[in-house]
This record gives structure tokens, sequence and C-alpha cells, in this order.
């Protein structure tokens, strides 16, 4: 979808005003009129000299004063500007104005005029630049109309409008004229260019081994005389506009795209199995493509989020077709999610209505925001068990019902993705890519570590920077991230370095220019890439110790170990639920202040130079516990010298299961024992002389996960009413806390 704002505003040279009055509520018609009497005035008032616009909002006016004479040749100066700059993307958005500007110049009908310019202007551009500029063709009109609504009804009752404003209600006008057109006439032109470029066959039906029938649409390019390698994407996620254009992308690129729908999505007739099938059904795929006589017998696999699972889930069965797999913010079932650390999440709570609901995508129900984000606090505040909490929502959740049957990271979870040995046999190249703040990054990083640390020799590369779960699958990464401003270095295309490394792979291509190395960071703060041989050669660890003496507003995180033993008590009610306790879930990324309240803080001292922090931190609690069991949080920020602080990491898991996922090992009450943690999510970050490690250790009670009592029951089945008397957790001086740090 464009955004309304297509261009950084410039700074004005003057600031005049303009004669304006806004028209009954609800006259479309008649604020477009007044709006193209504004532009013309405006335009005007360039022609004299009055005043100065930047281009983009030149071309704006232009569109939405009607006068079409010299529309086309603003917006094309606008277009040579941005690629003259480099900026060959922002240029092909401007694509639908042009041809909108073209056909209102051109004898009659303008849908007639329209079909003509866009059949001139793609009849020149290559495949795979077509597909790109296809896909500036969409857009939320209505929204785009609401918009141009409430700014003129933020207008009524004046009559006279500055500068920026007159160009600001051009821009939304003349996006509502151009995507009025766009999204009206150019699917059905962009199809017929499609189908003279490429052979698409949506209805393809793939027949596994196993007995199940997997829909799929396969894109070829019409031109190719010998079979090709397959790029192929599995999804639950069934849009089939949005499946077509990823297969018709993989063709213009010279492969044979194949994007195949998860058991019993779209045309499939079986059940729809969420996680349970994949690592059968995508292999099934792969050999069914290698069978096909277009394709030359390999296939790479890629794609984001499930995506990036199902392709993991191939190289547990390692068909042998199968020749690399491009994952990104791939998550793995149990590990990641729907629990984290054997402790369950409701971040994920509504997706099983998604994807389970409809053989395409039950958006209705999932858009539904208020719904869920009112869920977790009305449960929390019921005091009900977790596996409850569908019917505080009202209606039954049975893909969670069934997933909360396995609390540990059992037989049950160990089949839908590689475990264990299975890593041995993975003996293709890996590209994983991730970001700091992706939620799926620790189980994109679980993948990396088991891979190599059972093939030691894996082609594996990782590229990780300061993205979040949809920043990493982006072609552009946004600008600013929960309060973060990336660095510039931090852009790169996503799908253009997926494609990079399949040429690499397949083609017999350079390797990205990226990858130098198998482990490649943006370090945040440098403005620049780092590059490792491995995760342990990107810095070197630094034990902390924590300590109970003060650092002004905080403990010390001591770099020498405490002489004294001692130790820092924590007491949470835990059927309270007036208050929250362990909040670390990084939003904002930036903050002005720690606010402790009541949980423990540990700074360090403050650095004399730049300091680096590149990999994930880990270390042992010495802990001892009231009761049988309890959920914790770490948490590691950078403190800054003036307060503030940038969260940088963070571990959430449960105390009984912090030796082994796959069993749990009660704690006994009263008595002392050390709970290692090392699942934490990795950062680049280099912090500027001054600046301290912050860490801070909490139990976690919160309305977004469920609530451990520490009975030593199922978790899932514990209500307030089993809280008992208040949890009393001490933190000893013997903890450690490792931080991979270098100069």
């Amino acid at each position: 979808m464009l955004w309304l704002l297509l261009a950084p505003w410039l700074a004005w040279a003057s600031a005049p005003e303009f004669p304006f009055a806004v028209a009954a509520p609800g006259g479309d018609e008649a604020n477009a009129e007044r709006v193209a009497m504004l532009s013309r005035d405006v335009l005007d008032a360039v022609r004299r000299g009055a005043v100065d616009v930047p281009p983009a909002g030149l071309a704006h006016l232009q569109i939405a004063s009607g006068r079409t004479a010299d529309t086309a040749q603003a917006v094309a100066a606008v277009m040579r500007q941005l690629a003259a700059g480099g900026d060959a993307e922002r240029a092909r958005r401007w694509t639908p104005y042009l041809l909108y500007a073209q056909a209102g110049t051109m004898r009659g009908q303008f849908d007639d005029a329209y079909a003509d310019a866009f059949r001139a202007y793609f009849g020149g551009l290559e495949d795979l630049e077509a597909q790109r500029t296809a896909y500036w063709f969409a857009a939320d009109v209505e929204g785009a109309r609401a918009g141009l609504r409430a700014a003129l009804a933020s207008l009524h009752g004046r009559t006279r409008i500055g500068l920026e404003e007159a160009v600001g209600l051009a821009r939304r006008q003349a996006f509502v004229a151009t995507f009025g057109a766009a999204t009206t006439l150019a699917p059905a032109l962009v199809a017929a260019d499609e189908d003279e470029r490429y052979l698409i066959d949506e209805g393809v039906l793939v027949r596994t081994p196993h007995g199940a029938t997997l829909s799929a649409v396969v894109a070829r390019g019409r031109g190719l005389q010998m079979p090709q390698p397959a790029a192929m994407l599995f999804t639950i996620y069934t849009d089939p506009d949005a499946n077509r254009a990823i297969a018709v992308e993989a063709a213009a690129r010279g492969y044979a795209g194949v994007v195949v729908d998860a058991r019993g999505k779209r045309l499939g007739t079986d059940a729809i199995r969420p996680y349970e099938a994949e690592a059968d059904d995508a292999a099934a795929a792969v050999e069914w493509i290698a069978r096909q006589p277009w394709s030359d017998g390999r296939v790479g696999m890629y794609g984001g989020s499930y995506s990036g699972f199902a392709a993991w889930a191939a190289t547990k069965r390692m068909p042998p077709a199968l020749k690399t797999i491009v994952p990104y913010a791939a998550a793995i079932p149990g590990l990641g999610l729907p629990m984290e650390n054997n402790v369950f999440l409701s971040a994920n709570y509504a997706w099983p209505f998604y994807v389970a609901n409809d053989r395409l995508l039950d958006t209705a129900t999932y858009f539904d925001r208020e719904r869920w984000q009112r869920l977790p606090e009305a449960w929390y505040a019921s005091k009900r068990p977790y596996r409850q909490i569908d019917r505080v929502d009202g209606t039954p959740n049975p893909w969670l019902q069934r997933w909360l049957m396995h609390p540990a990271y059992d037989a049950y979870w160990q089949a839908m993705v590689p475990y264990g040995d299975d890593f041995r046999r993975i003996d293709i190249p890996v590209l994983s890519i991730t970001g700091y703040y992706d939620d799926a990054q620790i189980s994109a990083l679980q993948y990396f570590r088991e891979h190599l640390r059972h093939r030691p020799d894996a082609r594996h590369y990782l590229v990780i920077g300061p993205y979040d779960h949809f920043g990493a699958q982006a072609t552009m990464k946004p600008g600013s991230l929960r309060g973060y401003d990336l660095d510039p270095s931090a852009q790169f295309d996503t799908r253009e370095l997926t494609f990079q490394w399949l040429d690499h792979v397949l083609r017999g291509g350079e390797r990205p220019p990226l990858l130098r190395d198998r482990v490649n960071y943006q370090l945040m703060g440098a403005d620049a890439w780092g590059h490792a041989p491995s995760l342990a050669d990107a810095a070197a660890a630094v034990t902390f110790h924590l300590s109970d003496a003060r650092a002004g507003s905080y403990r010390l995180l001591s770099e020498a170990p405490v002489q004294r033993a001692a130790w820092m008590s924590r007491r949470v009610d835990l059927a309270d639920r007036t208050g929250e306790h362990g909040g670390y879930y990084p939003d904002p990324i930036v903050i002005e202040r720690i606010d402790v309240d009541g949980s423990y803080a540990f700074a360090s001292a403050p650095f004399d130079r730049p300091t680096a922090v590149v990999g994930s931190f880990s270390g042992e609690l010495k802990v001892r516990s009231s009761k049988r069991d309890f959920d914790f949080s770490v948490v590691l920020h950078e403190l800054r010298p003036d307060g503030s602080a940038m969260q940088l990491s963070y571990y959430v898991g449960r105390a009984s299961h912090a030796r082994d996922m796959t069993r749990r090992e009660l704690l006994v009450p009263g008595q002392w024992t050390t709970l290692p943690f090392e699942r934490t999510r990795m950062t680049g970050r280099l912090m500027p002389a001054g600046s301290r490690l912050l860490v801070v250790v909490d139990v976690l009670k919160d309305a977004r996960h469920q609530v451990n009592m520490g009975t030593g029951k199922d978790v899932s089945d514990e209500s307030a009413a089993d809280a008992g008397e208040p949890l009393v957790v001490d933190w000893h001086t013997d903890s450690v806390i490792r931080v991979p740090l270098r100069d």
C-alpha cells in the first residue's frame, strides 16, 4: 500500500495565505473543485515567483488543479530527480501519477486513454521492473478519502489557509484522484501485461505421499525454453492476489515461481493444521516441483515468519531437490511462540482464528483490535486459569487448547522442525535474516546455533540488524522503530538479498556483498556493518556480578566478584491483579528513564571509551524461592549519561525449565539453586563513552502471559485461588551476567 506522504516536506520560501472555503460535509465533488481552485491559485503564485514549492508539491498541485497540460511533465521531473538521487523505489511509486496525468491529456474516453498510457509505459519495461512498478498501483483509496475529509473538516470556519496547508490538501486530493483511477482500471491491465510475459497457473493441485492435497500457483516466463530452478514459498497466509504477485516476481527474476498453500488452505480439501504438517507437506511440494517438466530438479525455499518456519520444516525431511533455504524472521513452534522458554504468551492468541477459520484469511476476526487488546486485561482481572482465557473471550480457541497440552518442548513440538541430530543432515547452504527487535529472533538464532553446533562446517550465513518482525522481511526498512532512529546503513532490501543468494547458490553468481562473513550485523550507533566468522568471534563475553552495593539510583553490576555474600528479596502477591511485574517488551526501545518499580536494577561503571555489545547476553542466577516455581525476566539496557535508556536484549522464562525446555524440574522451596539462562536476543550496539550497562531482574507477572502460581501444577490450570502466601524470591550476589563486549 502507498503511504499518503510521498515526499519529505522541504522548507517553504514564504508563507502567504490563500482564500479557501470548505463545502458542505459529505460533498466530495464540491470539495474536489474547491481544492482544484485553491491549487490553481497556488500555481499562479508560483508562476509569479511569489512562492516556492518543491517539485513533489508542484506535481500534486498540477494533478489536483486539473490543469493537465503540464502535469505529466511535473510528475516526470519528480521521477527523474528521485532516480538521479538513487531512490528508484520512490520513483516507481510516482508511476500511477504519471499515467493518470498522461491519460488526462489524451483524446477520447479517460478509461481508454488510461489503458493506452499504461500499455505504452509498461511495454518499455523489463519483466522485473514491470513487476516492481505494478506493486504501487494498489492503495487504500477509501482510507485516503476519509483522510481528505478529515483534513477539510479541520479547516471548517476558515476563510484563508497557508501555503503548506494548501499543498497538503492538494497532495491528498491528488492521491484520491490518482488511485481512484488506478485501483479501478489497473488490475485488469496488470493481469493482461503479466499474461503476455508469463505462463501463470493458479489452479495447481499437489498431492502428497501422505494423502493430502495442496494448492499452488506457478508462474514461468513465456520466453524460457529450458527447465529452470524453482523459487518456492510455502505459506499459510492465503491471499490469492499477493501470492500470485510473489510467484510472478520469482518468474520475473528467471525462476519458476511457486507459492504453495498450507494444508487445507485455498483449493485444499483437508483440515487446516497450523505447524503440524509442514515437515511432510513442504518436503512433498519440493519433490513435486522437481518432477515437473519445467523444473531442472533444483528448488530454493524462501520467505518470512510462517514461510521461514516452513522452509526449516522441509529440512527435517531433507528432500534431495532442496538446494538452499532463505528463512527470515522464522519461528520455532513451542520455542518462540505460542510459548517462549516454556511461558505461554498471549501476543499470538488471535492468530489461529486468522489462519484456521477460513480457507483464505479471517481478517474480520483478526483485525478486531479492540477485542484482542481488551482480552488479556480482562482475563488477568478475572483471576481465572490461563486455560480458561477463551471462556473470558466468549469464543472457543481449540488450537490454543491443543498447544496448552504441551507445556514442555516435547515430541509434539520437536516433530515440527529439525531437532538435535536432525541438524547434522542439513548439508545445504542457508541464509538466515532476522532483527534485534524481531519477536521471532529467539527462534531464528536457535536454528543458527543448532545448525552450527551439530554441523560446524555448515554454509550458514546470518544477517541481523535493528528490525522488528516485519522490518526483517521488508524491502525497505522504516526510518524509525519504536523511538529508535535507524542508521542509514541499516537499509537493505530483504527480497533483493534473497534472490542474490538464490542466484549465488543456484546459478553460480557471486556471493552477495553484504555477506562478508558468516555473521553479518548492523552495529547500531556506528552506522556500519560488522562481520565475524561466528557469534563468539564478534565479541568476548565479559562477566559481571550482581552486587547489593549502591551505584547511584541502582545497585552495582560489578566486574569483580562480590566478596561478601548477600541477597536481595523480591516479594510478589501473585493473587493481586492491581499491578504487574517484569515488563520487558521493548516498546518503546528508547525511554527517558528506567522505572525500577520494586524490581532490582544493576548498573555497571561508565565505560571510559566507546564500547560495542555484539551478541547475546547470558548468565546464571542463584536464587531461593518460597514456592516450587516462578517465571522471571532479565532485561539488558544501555544506560546513557543523561539517564535515558535503550533496551538491547531480554530473557523471559520459567524457573522449572531453565535447565531443560523438554523436562520440568521443580524448585525446592527455601533452598538455593542456580538458574542458567542463555536463549536471549542478540544485539549490536556501539555505546559511547560514559554509557553504562543496566540489568533489570524481576519476577514475571502480567496480563500478557500465564501467571505462574508456583504450586507445581500445570501453570495453565492455576488460578489466583492457588496463590497462597506471596512469592518471595531472593537474588544472591553469586549470580553472574555475561555480556559480549569489545572496544
